[in-house]
């Protein structure tokens, strides 16, 4: 059984496409997808129509990002909208867009999807050896302690330790080198895949990498090739 990983999809449905073709999704495998489907790039709607399949075959687990977060806000009080909008939500809105459709309205969005963003999405999940969010976690309390800011909104700047001694996998702090990082105790796999990066497949156990990008292209790696620096960007 394969534990896989994957980062920051912001609405790329190609490079997602392309790295399930290459992971190969077997039966008994666990795909955990760490949150921030929407906002950034072309077709978030996709992405969410393909997660809700995968999630339809109980492999998947997803996990909430803050850019859910802002969209299930923006939902809930129309006050914040423009700021969802700002971060990302036009794009969001304007996959949901069709001739039938006026452009730009929340209310085009189905409630399959909202109610995957509000209740089939997780704030984290672990296993025996590994956790994993969004964003990152205080250290010294357990994860069904966390507060909202650390999961959601904390970056990778000063990852440290957490108390379990099981190993941090994030995304959320994209990193502009394309390359995922690695601590050693923590991992971060959001690696700008909706500007001019990849999308990130780790899969825990093997250390195995696979990267796709909106090209379509596909490269490989192990996460030990990776430097131990964190060139962090906001």
């Amino acid at each position: 059984m394969r534990i896989l990983a994957i980062g920051d999809i912001h609405g790329c449905s190609k490079a997602f496409d392309t790295l399930m073709q290459a992971v190969k999704l077997q039966p008994d495998d666990h795909l955990i997808t760490l949150g921030d489907y929407v906002d950034r790039g072309p077709d978030s709607k996709g992405v969410i129509d393909r997660l809700i399949g995968l999630n339809h075959t109980g492999q998947l687990v997803a996990l909430r990002g803050n850019h859910e977060i802002m969209m299930l806000d923006a939902y809930c009080d129309r006050h914040r909208l423009e700021g969802w909008l700002a971060c990302g939500g036009r794009e969001t809105l304007a996959s949901y867009t069709s001739s039938s459709k006026k452009k730009g309205q929340l209310d085009n969005i189905p409630d399959e999807h909202w109610n995957f963003v509000a209740n089939i999405c997780q704030d984290w999940w672990e296993t025996k050896d590994h956790f994993f969010v969004h964003g990152n976690v205080n250290p010294h309390k357990p994860l069904s302690q966390q507060s909202s800011h650390d999961l959601f909104w904390t970056r990778f700047y000063h990852a440290q330790p957490h108390y379990s001694g099981k190993t941090m996998i994030c995304g959320h702090t994209s990193q502009k080198s394309g390359q995922p990082i690695s601590l050693g105790y923590a991992i971060c796999i959001d690696t700008w895949v909706y500007g001019k990066g990849w999308l990130t497949c780790l899969d825990v156990n093997s250390g195995e990498i696979w990267q796709a990008n909106q090209k379509g292209q596909l490269r490989t790696a192990l996460i030990e090739e990776f430097s131990t620096y964190c060139a962090i960007s906001s």
